[in-house]
């Protein structure tokens, strides 16, 4: 009998390797909801097919939002399989076309190397199998240091030893993907108050949200004694100053807003520590230890911009990433400045650069545009605007949620039709993977035969 495996490894070489990332997201999160559609994934018999998908991609997407209670649906099979896709999603879809192309053709060709280094390095100096056990590396150490912190925490508090442990670990792994799931009903709203708990999920969730490339050069460079800010690449520069920068302007606007509502009644200490949690989680981790249905819409609408951001390039989180929104300020302020270049901290910024972060970002405002207006007829079809007030804010949140793969919601997960969901489902799906890399996928490399004649326009 012929064997299979050439003409599985033939069907993989064939495909670009933008459409085998494609592919191979796609795949885990079908055999994901196959295992979650099975009785012992769940106390109450068989998922529904629109349920086990929309809750397989959720956690190989990293996002977080769920139509059902994973504690109480979810038997430990089940939540084992969520956590076993959230790590697979969390190690990033690059890692898994790496994977993809070394057991089909033994090695990483050119157009391979291009897009994987494109994900977690700004350099060629890495080579695959390099990035590949640097992100295992980063990834195993991290978790264990954050499930063994929620453990002191846990084991007080928790019925048995065992129970103890997978609480530390599913969390742990949970808040360094950034994908927000959680074993409690009320996600970590009553650990509000609880430094350590606080402090390491936002631990977790800042370090899988600066990406695997600016973790190894923090590490590597930045030393007692030795530390200099002009010797990190402009990369992490701009990482980290962005970063920094989101947390402490997000942190301040909620304490700003929310300070006589959602705040109101708890003590000064609680204040600080839940406005900072909020600021931490809006980078697409998807906890939450204040309601955000009852929020203010200064905040809401604070947390969309957060949301739509994102964490940064080849790291768990999503959105459209914080060097793509400093390289449009940067490109903003240059322009009003009279300057022919973008530059930063002395560096300039090259200008493919600049014209890929304009395209991702007019690319992704389209795609959220589109999934709201989808969102928008199959849950109000044309239900007049003064009989759904507030609605459309909820199922925009939803919709910026679901593509920045952030996880957090008003409330409206649950109660979404099958239309609804299939929708939010395909927003988590592009969000994840990037509008960038399924207009590659979707399209053919076909160069113009020839260039149209220029003729000026006016703008403005």
């Amino acid at each position: 009998m012929k064997s299979l495996a050439p003409t599985w490894r033939a069907a993989i070489r064939a495909q670009s390797p933008a459409r085998r990332l494609v592919l191979s997201f796609m795949a885990m999160i079908a055999f994901g909801a196959l295992l979650l559609m099975l009785p012992a994934s769940s106390k109450s018999g068989s998922l529904p097919f629109v349920d086990a998908l929309f809750t397989a991609t959720s956690a190989g997407c990293v996002t977080g939002l769920s139509v059902l209670d994973v504690a109480e649906t979810l038997t430990l099979f089940g939540q084992g399989v969520l956590l076993a896709l959230i790590q697979l999603g969390g190690l990033g879809i690059m890692t898994i076309s790496t994977l993809l192309i070394l057991g089909a053709r033994g090695r990483v060709g050119f157009a391979g190397n291009l897009i994987i280094q494109d994900s977690f390095t700004h350099s060629g100096k890495k080579s695959p199998a390099d990035i590949l056990r640097a992100v295992i590396r980063v990834t195993v150490v991290i978790e264990l240091l954050g499930a063994f912190l929620l453990f002191c925490r846990f084991y007080p508090v928790s019925p048995t030893l065992p129970r103890a442990l997978w609480l530390s670990v599913f969390h742990s792994i949970s808040a360094f993907c950034n994908a927000g799931f959680a074993l409690y009903p009320d996600s970590l709203t009553r650990f509000r108050g609880d430094v350590l708990v606080n402090g390491t999920i936002s631990f977790l969730i800042i370090a899988g949200g600066l990406g695997f490339l600016v973790i190894s050069e923090l590490q590597g460079k930045v030393r007692p004694g030795t530390w200099r800010w002009e010797r990190l690449s402009l990369h992490t520069r701009l990482v980290v100053t962005a970063s920094a920068f989101l947390l402490l302007a997000g942190t301040l606007m909620t304490l700003l807003l929310e300070w006589r509502n959602t705040l109101a009644s708890l003590p000064m200490h609680e204040k600080f520590l839940a406005a900072f949690f909020q600021s931490v989680t809006l980078r697409t981790a998807g906890f939450n230890t204040l309601d955000f249905g009852a929020m203010a819409n200064g905040t809401l609408f604070l947390a969309l911009i957060f949301m739509f951001i994102g964490a940064s390039p080849g790291s768990c989180g999503g959105g459209v990433k914080t060097t793509t929104a400093a390289t449009l300020f940067l490109m903003g302020r240059s322009r009003l400045k009279g300057a022919a270049h973008v530059s930063a901290f002395s560096r300039t910024i090259p200008a493919k650069s600049v014209e890929k972060a304009t395209h991702l970002m007019m690319m992704s405002f389209a795609v959220v545009i589109l999934g709201t207006l989808v969102l928008l007829s199959s849950e109000m079809g044309s239900l007049a605007h003064t009989q759904s007030r507030g609605r459309f804010l909820e199922l925009l949140f939803e919709s910026v949620s679901a593509f920045g793969t952030v996880g957090l919601s008003m409330g409206v997960t649950p109660t979404l039709s099958t239309l609804g969901r299939f929708c939010v489902t395909l927003l988590m799906f592009v969000g994840r993977l990037g509008p960038m890399a399924i207009a590659v996928a979707l399209s053919r490399d076909i160069a113009p035969p020839h260039r149209w004649a220029e003729e000026d326009i006016m703008i403005g």
